[in-house]
């Protein structure tokens, strides 16, 4: 692990049985493989990126009245915002090669850092349930094409789902678990391959589109409603808030990736071409194939299983989709079966594993009904707004109190010590400065996600989550910035004397 002026050394093998177990194990323990370099981070973002979940949020944007070329500046605006906010999550995290809810005890307390983790993790199983059915219903798609026959199984429906559609979730659900399962590095194996095989699938459909309408046929100023100047900057700042709000989850724990990093070097150099540079080039695909539809259809289509399907030739169909679905799995491995598994496990180490941590989430999914969540473009950005008022005030508190409160500066081993010499022991392992700061950011991110007067401004949960609990957090601990204000000016006094 490299050194670093700001942070403390972790203990060595030999001694880290000093760590509490009821904090550590080996999953949660500073890593001791910090070999992932530019390319595997750049890896990482093109999964969360190339994904149908992905797809189906930028063209969803269309129904806000947007221009193709409007969608295209909020895309790489909103992407910008997450780079930048990419950048800050993953120093701690490197530093100390320790997962994002280990880091979370040095804001909430060595206990109290359980309250983000799990809310973290019940957002995973949303989130986890959302993707898999994505992913199924290209499988079913797939299904159909080759074996008609099975259609007599879509006429009667579940809670839901057919009785082929609960055939095509619980295939996908394995099929991630199974890759999960093999650990860590088979997660970095298989997200290496997903992301880049989707540029070839997206590109293909994208060329067929071109193809069949000619460049004439693709339209950079279709948009599904007129709207006047002013309702157009609105729209396309909402659109902006709602890329950050898609991407709020895998950013709040993109310390689980960065902890592996050879340097924050590498971490920004992956960030700066998996976010900005490849999000633009899925961007641009992507209004191209929406835009193509409605020439080549008559109308608008943005599900790209939809689209694909209606490629004349089977084999071709069958390997777009068959490429989707990988995707679909690089990105809810990554976004919502490793956070869970560090998350859940942070809550009891001894008894919950990586795995079962994982397994945790994946279960959980199935019982929310994930398909409820995902059927329209309103809902999309309605389960948007509610996820992002929880995870806002998550972000605000961890920066606020890494960077403002305590200046870089973090202490690996007090971060699994659970005595009160601990010097993230707060009260009783409870950190009450950022609980108080929790609550009400929350509360209110809620409160106007629920309230339809206030519809308008629910799109921007996420930032002002973030904006209330970095503001409440660092008002109510400014006695301890004052603090280390006061000591910092004694050790130089002191230098100074010497």
């Amino acid at each position: 692990m490299p050194n670093s002026p700001h942070s403390s050394t972790p203990a060595a093998p030999g001694t880290a049985a000093n760590y509490s177990p009821r904090l550590c194990n080996e999953d949660l323990a500073p890593t001791r493989d910090q070999n992932w370099s530019w390319y595997n981070i750049f890896s990482f973002w093109m999964s969360d990126v190339h994904s149908m979940g992905g797809y189906v949020v930028a063209a969803s944007f269309f129904t806000l009245g947007l221009a193709s070329w409007q969608v295209l500046l909020c895309l790489l605006a909103g992407i910008c915002i997450v780079q930048l906010c990419a950048n800050l999550v993953a120093k701690p995290s490197q530093m100390t090669g320790v997962p994002y809810a280990v880091v979370c005890r040095q804001a909430f307390g060595v206990f109290g850092a359980n309250i983000p983790a799990v809310i973290r993790g019940l957002i995973a199983f949303a989130w986890y349930g959302i993707q898999t059915w994505l992913a199924s219903n290209a499988l079913m798609l797939v299904s159909l094409k080759f074996w008609p026959g099975l259609a007599a199984l879509t006429h009667t429906s579940w809670f839901g789902l057919s009785q082929l559609g609960w055939i095509c979730f619980a295939t996908m659900w394995l099929l991630q678990a199974m890759v999960f399962w093999h650990g860590m590095n088979a997660i970095k194996r298989f997200i290496d391959v997903a992301g880049p095989a989707v540029y070839v699938v997206m590109g293909a459909l994208a060329g067929w589109i071109v193809y069949k309408t000619g460049f004439d046929g693709i339209s950079f100023t279709l948009a599904s409603k007129a709207l006047s100047g002013s309702e157009q900057v609105w729209q396309m700042i909402t659109a902006t808030a709602l890329v950050v709000s898609y991407f709020s989850g895998p950013l709040l724990n993109f310390g689980d990736f960065s902890r592996y990093a050879k340097s924050m070097g590498e971490v920004r150099r992956g960030n700066r071409w998996g976010l900005p540079f490849n999000f633009l080039l899925f961007a641009i695909v992507t209004v191209v194939i929406v835009s193509g539809t409605q020439s080549l259809f008559g109308r608008m289509i943005t599900d790209p299983i939809e689209t694909a399907s209606m490629v004349g030739n089977d084999l071709a169909v069958a390997l777009g989709l068959l490429t989707m679905i990988t995707a679909t799995i690089g990105i809810n491995i990554v976004a919502n079966f490793v956070s869970p598994a560090f998350d859940f496990s942070n809550c009891s180490p001894q008894k919950i594993s990586f795995r079962t941590g994982g397994m945790i989430a994946a279960v959980g999914s199935v019982l929310l009904t994930p398909w409820n969540l995902f059927q329209s473009p309103e809902l999309i950005h309605y389960t948007l707004d509610v996820l992002g008022a929880c995870i806002g005030p998550l972000f605000g508190i961890l920066l606020a109190d890494f960077y403002l409160i305590k200046r870089s500066q973090i202490s690996v081993d007090d971060l699994f010590n659970d005595t009160p010499q601990g010097k993230y022991w707060y009260h009783g392992g409870f950190n009450p400065k950022a609980i108080a700061a929790l609550l009400p950011a929350v509360a209110v991110g809620l409160a106007i996600s629920f309230t339809p007067s206030l519809h308008m401004v629910a799109n921007f949960s996420w930032f002002i989550g973030a904006a209330l609990g970095a503001g409440i957090y660092r008002w109510v601990a400014r006695d301890e910035v004052a603090r280390r204000g006061t000591q910092g000016y004694a050790r130089s006094t002191a230098l100074q004397e010497e």
